[in-house]
C-alpha cells in the first residue's frame, strides 16, 4: 500500500521548481508595471486615485466570478489575513499610482522595492547572504540616481509608503496562500482591496465613466492585479519571503525599460549598470530561497515523498 498523502503533500508537489517559481514572479513584474504604465493613460481623466479603484473594484469582479470563493468553514484567522492581505493591496495600488504620476516609472518601483528588501534582509539565514541584498541596493541606486536634479518629494514619499505596503504584501501573500487552496485567497482579498480603495477613488471616477473607460479599466484589470497577484501567490508557495523581496530588485529594472518603451522616459548607461546589478542579486537569492516543506515528527525522508496523485485518489 502506498504511503498516505495529504492534500498539502499533493499542493506542494503539484508546484514548480524554484525557478518556475522565479519565472512566475517574473511575470508578474512584468505585467504589474506593463499595467502601470498603461494606467497612467487614464490618469488626466479619472486621476490615479479613481484609476486605481476602478482597477480593483473589476479585478474584484473578475475573480469572484472565476474562482467563486466559499466563506463557510473558514476559520477566523483566515480570513483576517485575506483581510490584511486586501487592506495592505489597497494602500500599495493607491500609492504606486499617486507615485508614478508624480515621479518616473523606474524611480517610483524602485522606492517600492524598499519594503520587499527589507523583508529579505530579515529572512537571511547566512551571513554571506547579505551581498544579495546590499547588490540590489547598489543596483537601485544607479537606477534612481537620487544625487541627479530635484525630485518631487510628494511622489518620493508615495513611492516609500507603496513599498511599505509590498513589505506587508509579500508576507500576507505567503500566509494566504498556505491557507487558502487555488485562487480563493486572491478573490477574497481583491475584493477587500477594491472595498477600502473605493471610498477614496470611486467619488473621482463614477462622474467620467464612459463605455471607453470602463472597458479599458476592466481590460486592464487583468493585467494589472488580476495576473500578478495570482502569479506572485503561485510563486510564494515554493519561495521564501527573504528570496521574493530580493527577487522583486528585478522590478525596477523592467520598470524602467518599459517606461522607456511605453512611456518614453530615457535610460542612461549608469542605469543600465543598475539592471545588472539587480538582476545578479536576484538570481544569487533566488539560489538560495527555495521553501522545504515540513516533515512530520518522525517522519523519515521516504515517507515525506508525496504518493502519486492516482494512489491518493483512487
Amino acid at each position: 500500500m502506498p504511503p498516505a498523502t495529504t492534500t498539502t503533500g499533493r499542493a506542494r508537489k503539484a508546484l514548480p521548481g524554484t525557478y518556475g517559481a522565479a519565472a512566475l514572479a517574473v511575470g508578474a513584474m512584468i505585467c504589474v508595471q506593463s499595467g502601470a504604465a498603461v494606467s497612467t493613460w487614464m490618469f488626466p481623466t479619472a486621476g490615479p486615485l479613481g484609476t486605481a479603484s476602478l482597477r480593483l473594484a473589476f479585478a474584484a469582479a473578475i475573480m469572484l466570478v472565476w474562482a467563486r470563493p466559499r466563506l463557510r468553514g473558514r476559520s477566523r484567522q483566515d480570513l483576517l489575513l485575506a483581510a490584511a492581505l486586501g487592506t495592505v493591496s489597497a494602500v500599495m495600488t493607491i500609492c504606486y499610482f499617486e507615485a508614478i504620476d508624480r515621479i518616473p516609472l523606474g524611480v517610483s518601483s524602485a522606492l517600492e522595492f524598499l519594503g520587499p528588501l527589507a523583508v529579505a534582509v530579515a529572512g537571511l539565514r547566512r551571513r554571506i547572504d547579505v551581498i544579495w541584498p546590499l547588490l540590489a541596493v547598489c543596483g537601485v541606486l544607479a537606477l534612481t540616481q537620487p544625487w541627479n536634479g530635484s525630485v518631487d518629494l510628494v511622489g518620493l514619499a508615495f513611492g516609500a509608503a507603496s513599498g511599505a505596503a509590498l513589505g506587508g504584501y509579500v508576507v500576507f501573500t505567503q500566509r494566504v496562500g498556505d491557507r487558502f487552496s487555488g485562487v480563493d485567497g486572491v478573490a477574497i482579498s481583491l475584493s477587500v482591496a477594491a472595498l477600502v480603495a473605493a471610498p477614496f477613488g470611486l467619488v473621482h471616477a463614477v462622474p467620467v465613466l464612459t463605455p471607453g473607460i470602463v472597458l479599458g479599466a476592466a481590460g486592464a484589470a487583468v493585467l494589472l492585479p488580476v495576473l500578478p497577484y495570482v502569479l506572485e501567490m503561485l510563486a510564494l508557495r515554493k519561495l521564501t519571503t527573504a528570496a521574493f523581496g530580493t527577487l522583486l530588485s528585478f522590478e525596477p529594472g523592467f520598470a524602467t525599460l518599459i517606461g522607456f518603451v511605453l512611456l518614453h522616459q530615457t535610460m542612461t548607461a549608469l542605469q543600465i549598470v543598475g539592471i545588472v546589478c539587480v538582476v545578479a542579486a536576484s538570481l544569487g537569492a533566488v539560489r538560495r530561497g527555495e521553501r522545504v516543506p515540513e516533515q512530520p515528527d518522525g517522519a523519515d525522508s521516504a515517507a515525506a515523498v508525496p504518493a502519486p496523485e492516482k494512489a491518493a485518489t483512487g
